[in-house]
């Protein structure tokens, strides 16, 4: 494996994530998926017990279930062992579902001729990232259930190393997303710099 290349390949990946952050179309898919996938997370953190209690009590003990799970998300409450594999993979998948928007409102501008391979992009983006937090967030009550109570320690084990497989995946579908991200970004930069070039020379 040509190391050096990795490296530059995942350099080239956070400067495209940098150049996304300036914009406000990635905010609008970040945050969104950020809140969603971490409350979602806290919530299934004990297995379905949550959703339970939820079918169970009113709206306002319902709101604050919901309340605390959001709060968990930047550690209230939270040992910090519990709290930081979920941050990370709520920052990640954000991140990645913002790069997705972006790049799909970009092509779009771009030239209506390339929609049909901005969708295809990413449909396999989409594919390849697959979705890390839904894996692990569901897998985990699963496995929870699917094993005993004395076997608590080798359902926590596999639990943990379907996270670390989670923020894996992510981490290398940013590297993906990212370089794409570049790319675009500064293709249209290049393309309106061209414009206007030409622009003051035919005035």
């Amino acid at each position: 494996m040509n190391w050096r290349k990795w490296c530059d390949e995942f350099i080239l990946a956070g400067k495209g994530i940098v150049l996304a952050t300036k914009e406000k179309r990635f905010w609008y898919g970040f945050i969104p998926s950020f809140l969603f996938f971490g409350i979602l997370m806290n919530l299934l953190s004990g297995g379905f017990s949550k959703f339970e209690l939820m079918s169970a009590v009113g709206f306002p003990a319902n709101l604050k279930i919901i309340l605390d799970s959001f709060l968990a998300i930047f550690g209230y409450n939270q040992p910090f062992l519990d709290w930081l594999p979920i941050f990370s993979i709520s920052i990640l998948q954000g991140i990645l579902i913002g790069l997705i928007v972006l790049l799909w409102k970009k092509k779009k501008e771009q030239n209506s001729a390339n929609l049909e391979r901005a969708g295809i992009i990413t449909g396999l983006i989409a594919l390849g990232a697959g979705c890390p937090t839904c894996g692990t967030t569901l897998l985990t009550p699963l496995i929870g259930a699917i094993f005993s109570t004395g076997s608590l320690a080798i359902a926590g084990t596999i639990s943990t190393i379907i996270t670390i497989l989670a923020i894996i995946i992510a981490i290398l579908s940013l590297k993906r997303l990212g370089e794409e991200t570049y790319v675009t970004i500064i293709n249209e930069k290049y393309l309106a710099r061209k414009k206007k070039e030409k622009n003051e020379k035919s005035a």
